[in-house]
């Protein structure tokens, strides 16, 4: 097995796990029969997230991304369909992926109708997707500054951390052995906002954190 493999697996295995804490949500929704002090959002950005990689993938024919970016869909779609089941803001929710569903036709028909095939197609489709992965890995900033104010990590997950720091870091390796950017750019910030996490659980150490909302992106 060579490197870009052993890239590939790890990208694959770290990537498919952080998806996965999703379920901890899921089991909430499940035993409480509400979808309280969950947020849909993130599900919803993910799964658009998802979608937009998968297609960048198909066009250049890596199978790590397509593999990665089908179950996250798939684990996506299977959280929303639960929380709009357990939700009370049912008519919220559903305009929300509504209106994200038109926007994905949107792109679809900008990416697959007005561009045509070839580099220009997979370079604009690559840069809006790595802007939108930018700007869901900075989104938690602000929640960042107000735990340093407060001093209380309670909310922040470490395990989710860890899984986020190897995560981004397979991912700008896997980039950075492929020679692309669209792969490698949009995760760097994964590995900084994971190390920033770090540094907070060990100025302001707890011997409990919480399960916070789901709240995992990239590719």
């Amino acid at each position: 097995m060579d490197l870009t493999q052993l890239l590939s697996w790890a990208c694959i295995v770290f990537t498919v796990g952080m998806f996965s804490t999703g379920l901890t949500d899921l089991k909430k929704m499940q035993e409480s029969k509400s979808a309280d002090n969950i947020q849909f959002l993130p599900f919803l950005t993910t799964c658009l997230n998802n979608l937009g990689w998968l297609f960048y993938g198909t066009l250049k024919r890596d199978h790590t991304i397509v593999v990665v970016n089908i179950i996250g869909a798939l684990l996506q779609i299977l959280y929303i369909v639960m929380y709009v089941l357990y939700t009370k803001q049912k008519q919220l929710v559903v305009l929300q992926t509504l209106a994200a569903a038109a926007v994905l036709v949107c792109g679809w028909f900008y990416f697959t109708t007005i561009l045509t095939e070839g580099e220009a197609q997979l370079n604009q489709l690559g840069l809006t997707c790595s802007v939108v992965t930018v700007s869901m890995y900075l989104s938690p900033l602000t929640d960042l500054v107000a735990i340093i104010r407060s001093g209380n990590v309670q909310v922040l997950s470490f395990p989710l951390t860890v899984a986020t720091f190897f995560t981004s870091t397979a991912w700008v390796l896997y980039g950075l052995q492929l020679n692309d950017y669209y792969i490698m750019v949009p995760n760097t910030p994964g590995i900084f906002t994971s190390l920033i996490r770090f540094y907070l659980f060990r100025k302001f150490d707890t011997t409990s954190q919480g399960s916070p909302s789901y709240k995992p992106l990239h590719i």
